[in-house]
């Protein structure tokens, strides 16, 4: 059954505004299911956990309702699903847990092709704790991160490398279980940034050799909320500071202050949402996801290569990044216009993309480009269709 994109797009009441939303990189729109689960929870009535009284109970089982979720999304246990409000800052916490096992002459590793949050708190962590960094780089010509070359970087004293499992910026997804092999062959961990990869295709987090696997709800339909999925015996090693009553459990105890409760529930809406995208697909929730998710990429992948096309096709386009394997966004100049101007020419238009450096300042910065404002950034989403691309090449178009 072809890939339904008009009932699709029926789901999403702010696409109703005619504009072509071709952002989704830096965060999507959400269907109706989200804003009533949202909704509802503060409708019904909900109360900090572990209360004796049922708002409280409601809470309980938002949470739990979500880790689970976020399990049958990308795969592993709902146990070792730690929740928080993005992946930065979960990912800060996570560093500075795990930096107080490092010691001076340990080393890490970290990647040019990283959004700055997979980056600067592994960095910071290390200065912190007296430890070398080392760097995985891009090939600046095709946007690939070279695997060879983690043979050389990880050894003996390796006690982490952290990559992405897909660019934000120019959609390259590595090969992430064979960095995986390497590290674990040292005895290192691996620490995946999913928050791009998640969205664009089905993810599971023990063929890639993921020790902590991070995501964001914002970037697949959901709220503004971050997990990182590990196995809970692995959080078990890891203490983090937190308040002296607080919870000691894991994964709660990577948790610090009152939850979003409401938000949460909106998280599990997404995935359900995201489940239902094959309406062909059977079995479990995580058995539809996958199915769903897979009809998501194919949808996305024949979008995408119309638009690279397009691009490709204007003289003067500049395109970054081509690599084999990636998800459906596209980083570009148009001559020696500004960034910045060629967004608010297409915003003009009603469409919308982003430009700049995205936080991948690394890579913008391997590819010279970044203190000339970085470059356009057009992504597909599930709810992308040929409309929103044709627009975006027409307007393009007025500028080449």
């Amino acid at each position: 059954m072809p890939y339904d994109i008009a009932t699709v797009r029926a789901k999403f009441p702010a696409l109703a505004d005619g504009h072509a939303y071709l952002d989704g990189a830096a965060g999507t729109q959400v269907p109706t299911s989200v804003i009533d689960a949202i909704a509802g929870a503060y409708r019904e009535g909900i109360g900090n956990v572990g209360g004796a009284f049922p708002a409280s109970a409601r809470s309980d089982a938002i949470v739990r309702g979500c880790r689970q979720a976020v399990a049958d999304l990308v795969g592993g246990g709902a146990d070792g699903v730690v929740l928080g409000p993005n992946m930065t800052t979960l990912t800060y916490r996570l560093s500075a847990a795990l930096a107080k096992q490092w010691s001076a002459g340990d080393e890490i590793v970290v990647s040019q092709l990283d959004h700055d949050a997979n980056v600067r708190p592994w960095i910071q962590a290390a200065e912190r704790a007296g430890v070398a960094v080392r760097w995985a780089e891009v090939d600046t010509g095709t946007g690939e991160l070279p695997t060879d070359q983690y043979r050389d970087l990880v050894g003996p004293r390796t006690k982490l490398v952290a990559v992405t499992a897909a660019s934000n910026a120019i959609g390259t997804r590595p090969d992430v279980a064979a960095i995986a092999a390497t590290a674990h062959s040292a005895g290192a961990l691996v620490y995946v940034d999913g928050v791009h990869a998640t969205p664009h295709g089905p993810v599971d987090v023990a063929a890639l050799g993921a020790d902590f696997y991070a995501t964001s709800a914002y970037k697949w339909a959901g709220p503004h909320i971050g997990a990182v999925v590990a196995d809970p015996d692995l959080l078990e090693t890891i203490h983090t500071d937190k308040l002296a009553p607080s919870s000691d459990e894991v994964p709660a105890r990577f948790e610090w202050g009152t939850s979003a409760f409401a938000d949460l529930a909106g998280v599990t809406a997404a995935v359900d949402h995201l489940a239902s995208l094959d309406p062909e697909a059977t079995g479990s929730r995580r058995e539809r996801v996958l199915a769903s998710m897979a009809a998501s990429e194919r949808h996305e992948q024949e979008l995408f290569a119309v638009l690279l096309a397009g691009l490709e096709a204007m003289a003067d386009v500049t395109t970054y990044g081509k690599a084999t394997y990636r998800a459906a966004t596209a980083y570009f100049t148009v001559g020696d216009r500004s960034p910045r101007s060629v967004a608010e020419h297409l915003a003009s238009r009603g469409v919308n993309v982003w430009s700049g450096d995205n936080y991948a300042y690394e890579l913008t910065t391997a590819l010279g480009i970044y203190s000339s404002g970085g470059a356009v950034r057009a992504g597909l989403v599930h709810y992308s269709d040929r409309s929103d691309v044709d627009r975006l090449l027409e307007g393009l178009a007025e500028l080449a």
